[in-house]
């Protein structure tokens, strides 16, 4: 599994009919320290991560072992929400709530927390 911040949204109106109903999210991957890498996946969500959170995703064939994902063309799956991680006894990241403005912004979109 890696780490990784949910930064946006895909919507797609024409997709293979395995992947219809999943949300797509647009994530970008971290390193022990909390930076962006760089990297980005689009990983389907399974646990209902919203904007900003910091997540626990899996890729390849790991992708398509949760109850939502299982026999689907997925190769990225959103499998936890972080509460906080530790490196070597020394706190990295402590998941703080998001501010409103950014949960009203997902409710409008149709999305549940």
């Amino acid at each position: 599994m890696l780490l990784a911040r949910v930064v946006g949204t895909v919507v797609s109106t024409r997709k293979e009919e395995r992947i219809e109903g999943l949300k797509l999210l647009v994530c970008k991957v971290l390193d022990l320290e909390g930076r962006e890498t760089g990297a980005s996946v689009v990983a389907a969500d399974a646990v209902g991560a919203g904007m900003g959170e910091v997540i626990l995703y899996a890729a390849g064939s790991s992708a398509r072992q949760t109850k939502l994902t299982e026999n689907r063309p997925i190769d990225a799956v959103i499998m936890a929400i972080v509460d906080e991680w530790e490196v070597e006894g020394v706190v990295k990241y402590r998941k703080e709530e998001l501010p409103e403005a950014a949960a009203v912004s997902w409710r409008r979109m149709g999305y549940q927390r």
